[in-house]
């Protein structure tokens, strides 16, 4: 039995991964998943795969691309959602700002430096037509730090995926501006070197179990009912997110690579264009 140890957000796009532990399917094919929880996201990912403590992580395509560039010893192995990820921007309820362009000047709220929340920031920015040299972070570390940070105005706006922070509009904590989705795909699978240099046939069945759990996903029966109860969502939205939603079981493009690759070095936010094979790992 191999082991591979594979981090990953809390968040809904992930329950495929926990289906098929619980199911005994990667048991089924000779490997143990040990999964770990991210809830910082995608900044402490990346660290933890330069740190060698997980062997693989769910992550989002711009921060991974953005740390392989800066010397983080990992590739792409796989495209996981092909989708894009709906960024919802928000602000707390009893904010005095109300449309996108007051948001201009302000203080972003945001995870940690390369994390999704802080590229998205630039990306939004860019968008807008804002001046991406003067946007300023606040460290908040997650969701909870966030609700703190903009109750007492230490930030003014907080990007997060728009239906895993739908319950805290709902509930008048926060209250949606806007969205930004990211223009590629959301999700990819990065592995470090070390592991595809030691596992690549455990890598392998790992992802044939996982793309035969993703590959008709969406027909599961009452997966929207599932979903739902486990991420404590609205039936109604996540309907809305399934329909969004797409899972891949290919690697990620030449052309979709090259796009996240120019937008980044575009921004500033890596100081040299590479090839893909820095980046991606093809079995």
């Amino acid at each position: 039995m191999t082991t591979i140890r594979v981090g990953g957000v809390p968040e809904h796009f992930n329950l495929p991964w926990h289906l098929c532990i619980e199911e005994g399917k990667f048991e089924a094919a000779g490997l143990e998943v040990a999964w770990r929880e991210y809830p910082e996201g995608t900044g402490a990912m990346c660290k933890s795969l330069r740190n060698e403590d997980i062997d693989v992580a769910v992550i989002l395509t711009e921060g991974i691309i953005k740390d392989i560039i800066a010397g983080n010893p990992s590739k792409i192995i796989q495209n996981y959602i092909g989708s894009p990820l709906i960024w919802g921007i928000h602000v707390a309820c009893e904010s005095k700002y109300h449309d996108i362009q007051d948001l201009e000047g302000t203080t972003a709220a945001i995870s940690r430096f390369g994390s999704g929340s802080h590229l998205m920031a630039y990306v939004n920015a860019q968008h807008h037509d804002w001046d991406v040299d003067e946007l300023q972070f606040e460290v908040i570390n997650n969701v909870d730090g966030a609700i703190k940070a903009l109750k007492n105005d230490e930030a003014q706006y907080f990007m997060w995926e728009h239906f895993t922070t739908k319950p805290l509009v709902d509930n008048k904590t926060f209250r949606l501006i806007a969205d930004c989705p990211t223009p590629w795909p959301c999700f990819v699978i990065a592995a470090t070197e070390k592991a595809i240099a030691e596992k690549p046939d455990a890598l392998q069945k790992m992802l044939k179990v996982l793309n035969a759990e993703t590959a008709n996903f969406k027909l599961k029966p009452k997966v929207d009912v599932l979903l739902a109860e486990r991420y404590q969502q609205k039936l109604e939205d996540i309907r809305k997110w399934l329909d969004l939603t797409r899972w891949s079981q290919q690697q990620i493009s030449d052309e979709e690579t090259e796009n996240v690759v120019n937008q980044l070095f575009n921004l500033g936010l890596v100081d040299q264009k590479v090839s893909r094979d820095k980046l991606l790992h093809f079995f």
